[in-house]
């Protein structure tokens, strides 16, 4: 294996023979993945093929139980001696956390804050950063994915598609570096999902490094630089958009792709 501490320019995710169990359901069964800076990095498969499980494991909300994962070429969680890894405590794995952003499929807003609050709260008590530029910097964010007038707004005051929204700006108010995305849409009825996919589909065009879970094959084929076929723990294919979705090698892939086609 290389050295991922002393690597040049070490890719932004990178996954080898990544395991992962709970209890004697073995969930990763030996996942290599690499994900490079500015990739849009998309994750297909059916239910329980693995793949939110993996997002969670790339920030450390989920420990891995063998192998190596590292985000910009730190080890995510743990510090390395020779073979093995010893899980970090919670301050220095939460400091290597902060620039992975993570937008989940539930929107996990505070529902007692403001949109504008939720925003800044992360970057007030993370990063230390005054409240009055915080408060500058979530409604410059706030602004960006369409929300402007809804800084004053509760969760409860806005649609789905408007709280996913704000998850966005919020994950992106800790300037990170990685950007995972588990399932963003589908808790949204229909007619919200395309607001969501235009400010990710946004996102991507800025440049910004991002593994996304979803069942959204068309963004996946408009927006994915790779897309990645997940089932029962292993990668099974992966590769361009027109390589997975137009032209696939395996079976089990052809099958997944007809089911949701």
């Amino acid at each position: 294996m290389q050295d991922i501490a002393t690597t040049e320019q070490p890719p932004m995710v990178l996954a080898e023979s990544v395991t992962k169990s709970f209890g004697s359901l073995k969930v990763l069964k030996g996942i290599d993945l690499e994900v490079g800076r500015g990739e849009v990095f998309c994750l297909i498969g059916p239910s329980g093929s693995g793949k939110s499980t993996f997002l969670r494991c790339v920030n450390h909300l989920e420990a891995i139980d063998s192998g190596w994962l590292s985000v910009d070429g730190d080890l995510v969680g743990y510090r390395r001696e020779g073979n093995h890894l010893i899980e970090l405590g919670g301050q220095e794995a939460a400091s290597r956390r902060a620039r992975i952003g993570m937008v989940f499929q539930h929107f996990n807003l505070f529902a007692h804050m403001t949109a504008l609050k939720n925003v800044m709260e992360g970057p007030v008590t993370v990063r230390h950063m005054k409240k009055a530029a915080a408060r500058e910097l979530a409604l410059e964010l706030l602004a960006s994915v369409g929300l402007a007038d809804k800084a004053d707004a509760y969760p409860s005051q806005l649609s789905g598609g408007q709280q996913q929204r704000v998850a966005i700006a919020r994950a992106m108010a800790m300037e990170p570096k990685l950007l995972l995305f588990d399932e963003p849409t589908s808790a949204l009825d229909p007619e919200l999902v395309s607001e969501v996919l235009e400010v990710m589909r946004n996102l991507a065009s800025g440049g910004m490094t991002m593994v996304v879970v979803t069942h959204e094959m068309a963004f996946a084929r408009d927006v994915a630089d790779r897309i990645v076929f997940m089932d029962q723990g292993v990668v099974v294919e992966q590769g361009t958009p027109s390589e997975v979705l137009n032209a696939p090698q395996e079976a089990r892939t052809r099958a997944f792709l007809a089911s949701v086609g």
